[in-house]
C-alpha cells in the first residue's frame, strides 16, 4: 500500500516482542556472531547493523537521549544515514521523532507521497532528495522510559513483513541491555556513548543554544527552537548554524527571520543582527 504510514506493527509482532522468543534468540545469536568476527564485545553498533540486515535496509542510525530531550546519534552505518538523522534534528519532525513521542513503531512505505509530505512537510521532501523512499522507525525503551529511536531506511518503497519486523523490534529491544547493563560487560553505558566523538557536533548545538538563550533572555528550550527556526529558514543543518553562532558570525535576535520572541535580550541584539545576517 504505497503512501500509507503505519503506526503499529502488523498483527502478531507485538506478541512476539513481549514473549522475547524466536526472533530475539536469532537476533542475539547474530549479534554475538558479528561481535566475534570483529573481536570485540557485543555493542549497540552491532544492534544497528543487524537491524539494517534483517530489514534489507540501505542504512540506519541509532539516536539516544540522556534526559528525554534532544536525541543524539550514537551510531550511523554511513554518512547518508547520519544526514537523515540530522534532518530530523534540524526540523524537529520525522518518523524517528514520532516513534519516540508515541512509543510505537512508525513505518513509512513511501516518502514521496502527499500523505508523507503532509505529515512531515520539511523532512519528507529533503529525505527524498537524498534518495530515501521508505523508513522504519523503532522506539528504544527501558520499561516506560523512552531512550531514543532506531531508524532504518531503504531506497525503494515498501514496508517489511511481519517476520522481518519482529526481528527488527528484537534489535531495538536489545539496545537498552547493551546500553544500561554495566554488570554484564556487554557494552559502554549511556553517558559513554553520548560523550563519544560521534556526538561532538551535537555538543556544539547545545553550546550555541546556551549562547542564544543568554542573548535573547530565554530558556534553553526556546533558544533551541530559535536556532532550529533559523537553520530551517536558511536551508542549512542545525549544526552548521550552531557553528556560526559559536564563531560569532551569526547572532540571533527577537525578530530574526520575522519570528519575534518576548523581550529580554542582552540589549545589543540589533547590532548583532546586522553583523550576523550580513554574512
Amino acid at each position: 500500500m504505497t503512501g500509507v504510514n503505519h503506526d503499529r506493527p502488523p498483527d502478531g509482532v507485538g506478541a512476539s516482542r513481549r514473549r522475547g522468543d524466536a526472533p530475539a534468540a536469532g537476533v542475539w545469536a547474530r549479534l554475538r556472531e558479528l561481535a566475534e568476527r570483529d573481536g570485540e564485545p557485543v555493542s549497540v553498533r552491532h544492534a544497528v547493523l543487524v537491524c539494517v540486515e534483517v530489514l534489507a535496509a540501505t542504512g540506519g542510525c541509532l539516536s539516544l537521549s540522556r534526559n528525554g530531550n534532544l536525541h543524539e546519534p550514537v551510531h550511523a552505518t554511513d554518512e547518508r544515514s547520519h544526514e537523515v538523522e540530522e534532518l530530523q534534528t534540524t526540523f524537529g519532525e520525522g518518523p524517528g521523532v514520532d516513534s519516540v513521542a508515541w512509543g510505537s513503531p512508525v513505518l513509512v512505505d513511501d516518502l514521496r507521497t502527499a500523505e508523507s509530505a503532509a505529515r512531515w512537510p520539511l523532512f519528507a521532501v529533503r529525505a527524498a532528495e537524498l534518495g530515501v523512499r521508505s523508513v522504519v522507525a523503532l522506539p528504544v525503551r527501558a520499561g516506560e522510559a523512552r531512550l531514543g529511536a532506531l531508524v532504518c531506511h531503504r531506497d525503494e518503497p515498501g514496508v517489511p513483513g511481519t517476520a522481518a519486523l519482529g526481528r527488527a523490534l528484537a534489535c531495538a529491544d536489545a539496545v537498552p541491555a547493551l546500553v544500561l547493563d554495566e554488570r554484564g560487560g556487554v557494552g559502554p553505558v549511556l553517558d559513554d556513548l553520548l560523550d563519544g566523538s560521534f556526538t561532538i557536533h551535537r555538543a556544539r548545538v547545545h553550546q550555541a543554544a546556551g549562547m542564544v538563550a543568554i542573548q535573547l533572555g530565554v530558556d534553553l528550550v526556546h533558544a533551541l527552537a530559535r536556532l532550529r527556526a533559523h537553520a530551517v529558514a536558511d536551508g542549512r543543518p542545525i549544526s552548521d548554524t550552531a557553528d556560526d553562532v559559536i564563531a560569532r558570525r551569526l547572532r540571533l535576535t527577537h525578530h530574526d527571520h520575522g519570528l519575534p520572541l518576548a523581550e529580554g535580550g542582552d540589549g545589543d541584539g540589533a547590532k548583532g543582527t546586522e553583523e550576523g545576517n550580513d554574512r
